[in-house]
């Protein structure tokens, strides 16, 4: 298959694009708790042809952190994604059913595992519909296994113990892609027992402004939004409430900046959780 440069494509280059074999399409869709939808089963009813199911949430991801969908080991990653058929070599599309939410995340896990040639469906299968293209409905085709193997990419991805240092040292950019009133500590924390607030030295820039009509706004929009918050001396970190919307500014400096923004994968559930860890309130 023809390598793509692109971080997102279109509708109608997927639709162009479905029959190559080296062509893989992940529906990765994922709603917060208590939304009464369930990605999965969504999936298993309507999907884009050939399209498997990721699930970040509670299959492919360490389940033995108490934190939600914390990257899994490189080991249950490449066993995760042998199962569902994709190789090194493949051309990896993926999606989600809200038109973009949860899909950045898995764009972004497959980065941080090494995976050369992966893109996001700009508008998701909203978009894929509208544009009336074929949907399956009937059950899903369990794909042949490959032989996956990942290397964890260090400069996509950092910890609580490392954020700190950076924090302490001056020497990380932090932006928080919440909400304003939750950045500011203004409103509770939708998940029991985490402090209202941010961190020491961090900028806001609430991840709703990144998106339009369910697509990413424009490349010259998203240079005007997400440049101003970015650091040319700064290691630059993006976090969110636990992890998944801070990947859509990593994906969106990386469209429109070419820009690698690392992800803080614990974020706000699991900063501010931790009492030992400072906060502000503003």
């Amino acid at each position: 298959m023809k390598q793509i440069n692109e971080v997102l494509v279109s509708a109608e280059w997927l639709n162009n694009n479905l029959g190559d074999e080296k062509l893989k399409v992940i529906d990765a869709s994922w709603f917060m708790p208590g939304s009464g939808r369930n990605g999965k089963d969504e999936w298993f009813r309507k999907r884009i042809p050939g399209a498997v199911f990721f699930d970040f949430d509670g299959e492919i991801c360490d389940r033995s952190s108490p934190l939600p969908h914390m990257m899994p080991s490189v080991t249950q990653f490449e066993q995760a994604v042998s199962l569902l058929g994709i190789g090194n070599e493949d051309t990896v599309v993926v999606y989600d059913s809200a038109g973009i939410f949860s899909a950045p995340r898995v764009w972004w896990m497959f980065k941080a595992m090494g995976h050369k040639q992966v893109a996001l469906l700009d508008g998701g299968l909203p978009a894929w519909e509208a544009a009336g293209f074929a949907i399956k409905t009937h059950q899903p085709v369990t794909p042949e296994k490959s032989d996956y193997k990942a290397s964890l990419m260090a400069e996509r991805i950092i910890d609580r113990n490392a954020l700190l240092v950076g924090i302490n040292e001056g020497s990380v950019n932090v932006v928080d892609v919440r909400p304003a009133d939750r950045f500011a500590g203004a409103v509770a924390e939708p998940r029991p027992g985490v402090r209202s607030g941010h961190m020491p030295g961090a900028q806001n820039l609430p991840f709703p402004t990144l998106l339009s009509g369910g697509k990413f706004k424009s490349t010259d929009e998203l240079k005007a939004l997400v440049s101003p918050t970015l650091s040319a001396e700064k290691h630059n970190v993006a976090s969110c409430g636990s992890g998944v919307t801070a990947c859509m500014l990593a994906l969106a400096a990386e469209h429109a900046l070419n820009r690698v923004v690392t992800v803080y994968d614990g974020s706000w559930s699991e900063w501010g959780s931790d009492e030992a860890l400072p906060i502000v309130k503003s």
